[in-house]
């Protein structure tokens, strides 16, 4: 009897310990509050960093997710890249359902794996293997496990402790260990208001903790995440990159490597191409039109090639085989045209930098490698000319919203130095339109308008003439979203590249603009140019909030009215100044019986504290409720 009880206590006994293991990912054991606001709960982000010499990096990462609903799904990020000289060692990942137990197991095999730039062959060895699972309920959970062995070590991977807003965790682990004689060092970010701890700091050894860190709200207006929440950089002195060995403890060293090391011999091209390029430019003396000349042979020649972040080294391709395929990355079409421009005496910089519509600078107090694209800078005066190699379709010298006003890394043979490049003023971002619009006494609306573009809202409508007729249609539409029943009837364009200046013209037609009831006729004066958007009421607002481009419209339109009805009544003009800009109407009755309306809107782009959030949603509250002011005709 004995023997049978104590067997029972060692089968229940194990039989409870297997279920608790099998059950160990159950949501039932997420605390409530890393529930709240989240999509995603990270119970476990473990990365084991191991630099085991100049050329040897080991990346190891535990990642456990349990996904909350569909918008957390990006937070799995079981993704890696390789090349010749990145390997994916192991990677695998189970999925658990919503009380831990197991329903799929995932082998290597099982993950796909693309080639990073389709079916290009230029860049067969960038490749990426990532995980293809598709749930058929939430919530669910993913342990993904994969080990990166590397010899670049000039990239050592940043720690985001919170890997995006709308995710919580429950422990994140970074462990690093290092050679004492390689210059490891570090930045941190963002620590405060967060549970972070700091469990090792030695020459060789750097280890933290973050534990139950509530999921952070992405409220309006928002810088990124990586802005705001906590996140550490890291690098090396002594590093690898392509083969060959860096040293460098300022820009100036690590810019004089990476022209000597990685960018040497690059721009070799062949005498006939040389020649070609002098016959281009003749006699042109001018070092900034031959490389207007050479800019535009490049975007009629070459076309982009995307490849994916984190594949494709920081080696550019030789500018002989850009010249023979008529592709490459970015890194490949700037070299390419650094080298047709050498060809004819003008000088060139290859700049590193994060491009991205949304400002991000090289972080200029750390010296490391840094940036996800490439353009190339022409000394011009006490300043550069900037070119975006990538674009068949960009003004010589623009920069658009991907690269402007930011910090970047320009390579010189001497070294580097780190620049801003150019900044497109509040008051340069312009959008002046001028036009007509006639009513009807069956209240029908016919009008034409001209709107020119300059600054970063040239960038913004660029693109406008390329589009398809119904591509062009649906834009005018989404954009006068405020007129219904709307016809666009013409539409043409004249790009003054030279000017950086886009003018659409535009001819539209709409029934019943005009509200009529009771012998009356009602509408919105401001018929072309209403700001429609909204900024959302938050309570307790936690984070600051960025304008991070200013602009200015000014608008100048005749209203025709019909004969057959007076003006009842016509709204005041109004004036509003505020910390975050400006704005004006104006409404003046013409002898004719038409009305001249005259408003301009100036955003001051800045970044704002949390508590004056409120202030700026009152100022547009006000400008939109203005440019939907009406006026009231009478039938005569």
């Amino acid at each position: 009897m004995k023997i049978r009880i104590l067997l029972l206590t060692v089968f229940v006994g194990i039989t409870f310990s297997l279920k608790a293991q099998k059950n160990e990912y159950s949501i039932l054991l997420i605390s409530d509050s890393l529930k709240v606001n989240a999509n995603a709960v990270v119970r476990l982000n473990q990365i084991d960093i191991v630099i085991s010499s100049q050329r040897n990096m080991t990346i190891s990462t535990k990642r456990v997710i349990t996904v909350l609903n569909e918008k957390g799904l990006s937070a799995i990020d079981a993704v890696e890249n390789y090349n010749k000289k990145t390997t994916v060692k192991d990677i695998e990942a189970y999925v658990y359902d919503g009380l831990g137990n197991e329903v799929r197991k995932i082998k290597r095999k099982d993950f796909k794996d693309q080639s990073a730039v389709g079916s290009s062959t230029l860049f067969s060895d960038s490749r990426y293997v990532y995980l293809d699972y598709t749930p058929t309920q939430y919530p669910f959970t993913v342990v993904y496990e994969s080990k990166l062995e590397t010899s670049n070590t000039a990239f050592i991977p940043q720690w985001y402790p919170v890997s995006n807003f709308f995710v919580s965790v429950e422990k994140s682990v970074l462990n690093v260990d290092c050679p004492v004689n390689l210059g490891f060092k570090k930045m941190e970010f963002n620590f405060e208001n967060f549970n972070i701890q700091k469990i090792n700091d030695t020459p060789t050894q750097l280890s933290y903790t973050a534990s139950n860190i509530l999921a952070q709200k992405q409220e309006d207006y928002s810088p990124v995440f990586s802005f705001v929440l906590p996140k550490v950089m890291m690098a090396l002195e002594l590093f690898h990159l392509e083969d060959v060995d860096g040293s460098a403890k300022t820009w100036k060293e690590f810019g004089q490597w990476y022209s000597d090391e990685i960018l040497s011999g690059t721009t070799v091209l062949s005498e006939e191409t040389k020649a070609k390029m002098r016959t281009l430019v003749g006699e042109e003396k001018d070092p900034i039109i031959k490389a207007k000349l050479i800019y535009n042979y490049v975007q009629q020649k070459s076309r982009y090639v995307s490849i994916q972040v984190g594949i494709g080294g920081w080696k550019p391709m030789y500018a002989n085989d850009v010249d023979r395929l008529g592709y490459g990355d970015c890194k490949a079409l700037t070299n390419y045209t650094k080298a047709l421009l050498e060809a004819v005496g003008v000088p060139s910089y290859n700049t590193i930098l994060y491009g991205d519509s949304y400002k991000k600078d090289i972080e200029s107090e750390f010296v490391s490698m840094q940036g996800n694209h490439m353009i190339l800078a022409i000394p011009n005066g006490n300043k550069y000319t900037w070119l975006e190699c990538t674009s068949q379709d960009d003004p010589f010298g623009y920069q658009g919203t991907f690269t402007d006003d930011r910090n970047v890394l320009v390579i010189k043979p001497e070294g580097g130095e780190i620049v801003r490049t150019k900044l497109y003023e509040d008051r340069d971002n312009t959008q002046l339109s001028s036009g007509t619009y006639s009513l009807s006494k069956e209240g029908d609306l016919l009008g034409e308008i001209t709107i020119i573009s300059e600054g970063s809202q040239y960038n913004q409508k660029a693109m406008l003439e390329n589009l398809q007729p119904t591509e062009k249609e649906a834009h005018y539409k989404k954009y006068w979203s405020n007129i219904s029943n709307l016809k666009i009837n013409k539409t043409a364009f004249s790009n003054d590249k030279e000017n950086v200046r886009l003018t659409e013209r535009t001819e539209i037609s709409a029934v019943n603009y005009g509200n009529i009831s009771g012998g009356k006729m009602m509408f919105a004066l401001n018929a072309y140019n209403q700001y429609t958007g909204t900024v959302k009421r938050i309570r307790n607002r936690k984070n600051p909030f960025e304008i991070q481009r200013g602009f200015t419209d000014v608008d100048e339109i005749t209203i025709v009215l019909p004969h057959e009805f007076a003006i009842e009544f016509l709204p005041n003009n109004y004036e509003l100044k505020s910390k975050f800009g400006a704005y004006k109407t104006e409404f003046i009755k013409k002898d004719n019986g038409s009305i001249l309306y005259k408003r301009s809107l100036f955003i001051n782009k800045g970044m704002y504290s949390n508590t004056e959030y409120d202030e700026y949603r009152v100022f547009i509250e006000q400008v939109s409720r203005n440019d939907n002011a009406k006026t009231i005709l009478t039938k005569i």
